[in-house]
């Protein structure tokens, strides 16, 4: 089994909206993983959409066919910035008459700023190529990404282990691993976990920057489905 560190460093402010409080709307501190799939290039989806409904346990299913899970993203170093934006329609004739359909939209966007960064690991059976550059969010944010293999060992015993390397989707987990103590982060389509204590059956380990990293072995893409949509 092959990690992959990788590092994005966004040279446009990334927007997407996690959380909505009155008239601002904030972009959270984590990449989802399903996000990074198609951000990277390794899940593709159709450009018409007859219904606009996500089709991500689809699209997704390729990588657990290739043996490639990629986890969400954490901030390495990452800052805000906050953007006020007015939107209304454009029209080539109105009525003269009194009206409130033409009532533009307007907030505040909480954004990452430029120069953020952020890490996230690609575990593949087999080796991969990364794009240099990527795009991301509702403003397609460019990014560099950065990647560097590191060695893993299997680790066939049970025991418990704290993942702090990266944040984890917890319903990616196999169902022998069990979730002991984590920190929750809100967000859509699923919420996220760090620094996550487990105990399971089985562990990849390795070294990043020094430090031991602990990935629980069957990590995949396990997205329910029902009707298209994501539970």
């Amino acid at each position: 089994m092959r990690l992959y560190h990788c590092t994005l460093t966004f040279h446009d402010s990334l927007f997407y909206e996690t959380r909505t409080m009155g008239r601002l709307y904030e972009t959270g501190r984590l990449l989802h993983n399903i996000a990074l799939c198609y951000a990277l290039g390794f899940a593709q989806t159709s450009y018409y959409h007859a219904l606009d409904v996500p089709q991500y346990a689809e699209e997704i299913a390729v990588l657990n066919e290739a043996g490639v899970y990629v986890t969400p993203a954490g901030g390495v170093d990452i800052h805000y910035v906050v953007n006020t934006f007015k939107l209304g329609d454009e029209r080539s004739a109105v009525l003269m008459e009194r009206s409130n359909a033409n009532i533009p939209t307007y907030g505040r966007a909480k954004e990452i700023g430029i120069g953020s960064r952020f890490a996230f690991g690609v575990l593949s059976e087999n080796p991969l190529l990364f794009p240099t550059w990527i795009r991301m969010g509702i403003w397609l944010s460019k990014a560099r990404l950065e990647t560097t293999e590191i060695a893993l060992t299997y680790v066939s015993e049970s025991s418990e282990q704290v993942v702090s390397a990266y944040p984890l989707n917890p319903t990616d987990l196999p169902d022998t691993a069990d979730l002991r103590l984590f920190d929750l982060v809100s967000m859509r389509p699923s919420s996220l976990v760090e620094n996550a204590l487990i105990a399971a059956d089985g562990w990849w380990h390795g070294t990043l920057a020094g430090t031991p990293l602990w990935l629980p072995t069957g990590l995949t893409h396990r997205i329910a489905a029902l009707g298209g949509r994501v539970l």
